[in-house]
């Protein structure tokens, strides 16, 4: 969740990362 503040977009790229 460090990105999330940056760019919300890449929160679902960053959430299928968590959880792959």
């Amino acid at each position: 969740m460090k990105r999330l503040n940056k760019r919300a977009g890449f929160t679902l790229v960053e959430l299928l990362v968590v959880i792959a």
